[in-house]
């Protein structure tokens, strides 16, 4: 095996690459276009595009693509091969600088909630050379991949890359005005991420057993194991030798895309992992995630496993997630949410601090739709997930020196305590400033929030581009006000001093589960939404358009889409789910629930026949046991069957997506039941499929 060092990026045309491959002249106008933003030149354009060719084709790549990022929340591709044909009918290896920047491609059939109509077909992808071209391998075919942004013929954002990039801009605009005011005139800042991922293993010969996890990516009926996370064994295990073999793969593949990849470890519940790369800026993280959820997915088929994405794929144990490590830094490689060894006296980290504090609680419902999907609703709440309300973690140590600068006291300055173990062999540690809160759905770990709310399946792009418009608002709103002081210092203690104090219900530095929480946030006027339905609504609030708007992340046309493709995307995801179970239950679960009825019943006649003084007492308990399941089951059957009738039959889109909130998924939980208990009753070489204790455990 090769040294990390030589495997990493060497899938990449990264700045090694065009170092080499550039002449210095274009070399140097990319990197304006990339730090400068100016425009970059037709004939630039091409040289970098004869290059990429030339690096693809010595590779073995045949085609190439524009990588983009639907509305879908996945990547699409659209292969072109590399070369054009003479005029002789002689294939010619060509790609061109036009080629490179533009391709076109249908822009009606992907979600766009309006913004295009089917006789209104025409999309562009737009090449962000702030992301470097990759080369993406699948059994031996090698495709040149470029990230772009995609967007409508009248120029809408069509996907998730554009608004993310539009929110980063904005907040180095905005974060510079702050600075300035201190005296700082970095030449870029830049919000920096860390995208923990966390995920499922289940055998491939298993997956191709259940219809639910096929068509869903979770279990819809699924009686729990004799043994889940009970022991909390697996959580940080001994990795067993096929995920291993799967984990080395995985690295490799990672490592020569450039994603550093660095810790990976068991979760908590069985069949569960995750994996950890180190920061980057926000849109090479972003664009990383989706590499790394669709190399999960292609490596674990390789090793006849199937990775699994979903929020919840089992009930009763760990749902997955992803931790969304944000923070702001400048190209001079100052963290701007790293507090010093003296937080009280840090008053650039304690206005940016306060920034963040104002834009959660002043945005915390747009926070939380960031987060908000059918699929995540399972997992919120419950199991290691934080709940559905917002609330941020600041930690002892801040907490204090918030509390002093609200009350407007002296603070003495507090050495780092130490961490003694009480064992004379090991060290003395330094302890962190805070400790970690699984519960807090934002939590301040030490110069970074972890949003832990974040769905495992979902493009982390979405957090980002709230949480950076939210924080550009507050941003701005500061600096209108500071940039007229005429006493600067005073001005800007008043300030932070006052906006503690107005936002101080967001803090909550205690159990998140705790039923104390919710009503102590209740009282506190902290919005409680418990599903996606809840939230997205607020979405179109005049709140939310106008920070969208206003800080130029959205349009208003751009906002409404996004509304309306969110809740379509509930009611399609809550429809397959209805459908499949539905299909189940009457092509797979009552067959084999009735032919093992039926045997049972032969069994009980039989034994009666032969001998009249025999004991059949448990056959009939068992049968009549069954029996009344079975028909528990064909009632909540049809109440399911209607309940999803009368919501498809609902046109207005808000109304439908509440009849399935309401009415579908509780008929789904009322057929479930009877239908997990019989799975306990029947005998397993007549149950249908894979039951837990097979899927999470036999690998």
């Amino acid at each position: 095996m090769q040294k990390i060092s030589e495997l990493f990026g060497s899938s990449l045309f990264n700045d090694k690459i065009m170092r080499v491959r550039l002449t210095k002249e274009v070399y140097i106008k990319l990197q304006r276009t990339i730090n400068e933003g100016v425009p970059l030149e037709a004939d630039a354009a091409d040289e970098i595009a004869n290059a990429m060719k030339n690096w693809a084709l010595e590779r073995g790549a045949t085609h190439y693509t524009h990588w983009f990022q639907p509305m879908t929340g996945k990547t699409a591709e659209k292969h072109e091969a590399l070369f054009i044909t003479s005029n002789e009918g002689n294939a010619i290896e060509h790609f061109s600088g036009k080629s490179l920047i533009m391709g076109e491609g249908d822009a009606s059939s992907f979600p766009n909630g309006g913004l295009r109509a089917t006789f209104e077909a025409r999309g562009y992808t737009v090449w962000d050379c702030t992301s470097p071209a990759f080369l993406k391998e699948k059994n031996g075919a090698i495709t040149l991949c470029i990230p772009t942004a995609f967007c409508s013929y009248t120029g809408e954002a069509l996907d998730k890359k554009t608004p993310l990039l539009r929110s980063i801009e904005a907040l180095e605009k905005s974060s510079k005005r702050i600075l300035k005011l201190f005296g700082s005139e970095p030449n870029r800042v830049f919000c920096t991420l860390g995208a923990e991922q966390e995920y499922f293993l289940i055998d491939k010969r298993l997956y191709q057993q259940r219809k639910d996890i096929i068509y869903t990516g979770r279990t819809l009926f699924g009686a729990p194991a004799p043994k889940g996370q009970d022991l909390s064994d697996h959580y940080y295990g001994s990795i067993k030798e096929s995920i291993s073999s799967f984990m080395s793969d995985l690295d490799i593949e990672l490592w020569k895309l450039g994603i550093p990849v660095k810790t990976k470890h068991n979760e908590v519940a069985p069949g569960q992992h995750e994996l950890a790369p180190i920061f980057t800026s926000v849109n090479i993280a972003s664009d990383q995630n989706q590499m790394i959820m669709e190399a999960l997915e292609t490596i674990a088929n390789r090793h006849n496993l199937v990775c699994l994405l979903h929020e919840k794929p089992f009930a009763g144990i760990n749902g997955s997630g992803k931790h969304n490590n944000w923070s702001i830094a400048t190209s001079e490689g100052i963290n701007l949410l790293e507090p010093g060894e003296t937080p009280r006296e840090n008053t650039q980290f304690l206005v940016f601090l306060s920034a963040v504090i104002k834009a959660i609680d002043k945005y915390s419902e747009l926070l939380r739709i960031s987060a908000s999907s059918y699929t995540n609703d399972y997992r919120l709440g419950g199991h290691e997930a934080p709940p559905a309300i917002i609330s941020m973690f600041v930690g002892e140590q801040l907490e204090e020196v918030l509390q002093h600068i609200e009350n407007d006291e002296l603070m003495i300055n507090k050495l780092a305590k130490k961490l003694e173990s009480g064992v004379l062999t090991l060290p003395i540690l330094k302890k962190d400033v805070t400790d970690r809160n699984r519960t807090s759905p934002f939590a301040f770990t030490g110069n970074k929030f972890e949003f832990r709310m974040v769905g495992s399946s979902q493009t982390i792009a979405d957090p980002n581009i709230i949480l950076n418009t939210i924080v550009v608002d507050v941003l701005n709103e500061f600096a209108d006000k500071l940039e007229q002081s005429k006493n600067l210092p005073i001005d800007l203690q008043l300030l932070i001093r006052n906006t503690i104090k107005e936002h101080r219900r967001i803090i909550f530095n205690g159990n998140g589960y705790s039923e104390e929480w919710k009503k102590e946030a209740e009282r506190r006027g902290l919005p409680i939404l418990h599903t996606a339905v809840d939230a997205i609504p607020h979405f179109i609030s005049e709140k939310a358009k106008n920070a969208f708007i206003k800080n130029k992340v959205l349009s208003e046309s751009e906002i409404m889409s996004r509304y309306e493709i969110k809740l379509d995307d509930y009611v399609k995801r809550a429809n397959i789910e209805a459908t499949t179970m539905i299909h189940m239950y009457r092509k797979d679960i009552f067959p084999a629930v009735v032919e093992y009825v039926n045997l049972l019943s032969l069994s009980i006649i039989n034994m009666k026949q032969t001998n009249l003084n025999v004991v059949v007492k448990p056959q009939e308990r068992l049968l009549e046991q069954i029996s009344s399941l079975l028909n528990d089951a064909e009632e909540a059957f049809i109440l399911l069957q209607n309940y999803l009738k009368y919501a498809n039959n609902t046109n207005n889109l808000l109304e439908r997506s509440k009849l399935y909130r309401d009415e579908v998924l509780m008929s789904m939980r009322i057929l479930r039941k009877p239908c997990d208990e019989l799975e306990l009753l029947v005998g397993k070489e007549y149950w249908p499929f894979p039951t837990y204790g097979d899927l999470l455990f036999r690998l």
